[in-house]
């Protein structure tokens, strides 16, 4: 498995890892660590509107802030990664640097998540070398 970052591939395809296995979860979040990654993390459930409406939304982020890596957790299908961040409702997402929860958000608000992920993006570009 490898990063996706370059963008190089057909457009149409997703920029937003779909997560289905504790392996997949630890491998991404391994690789975003080593490469000084920050990741964007949506706990989402196919039953919850609000998690499924923000689908779209994370995909435009996603093309928007390629030195992100986007994830999305099924919190049914990953049970015990969403036990392991503490996920108590759908959709929670998790900012995420050096294999660490950094920040979480609670809810589907697209104007908040832009602003949470443009200033995490601003911090991390200060740091790089």
């Amino acid at each position: 498995m490898r990063l996706q970052m370059e963008g190089d591939e057909q457009q149409s395809k997703s920029r937003v890892v779909y997560i289905d296995t504790i392996q997949a979860w630890e491998s991404y979040v391994q690789q975003a660590t080593n490469e000084g990654c920050p990741a964007v993390v949506h706990f989402s459930a196919s039953w919850c509107m609000p998690s499924v409406v923000m689908n779209p939304v994370m995909e435009e982020l996603a093309s928007n802030f390629q030195e992100v890596l986007f994830l999305n957790v099924d919190v049914d299908d990953v049970k015990d990664v969403a036990s392991r961040m503490e996920i108590k409702a759908m959709p929670t997402f998790l900012l995420m640097k050096d294999g660490a929860a950094i920040d979480k958000l609670v809810g589907a608000n697209p104007d908040e998540i832009r602003k949470w992920i443009d200033t995490l993006v601003q911090s991390t570009h200060v740091h790089k070398a």
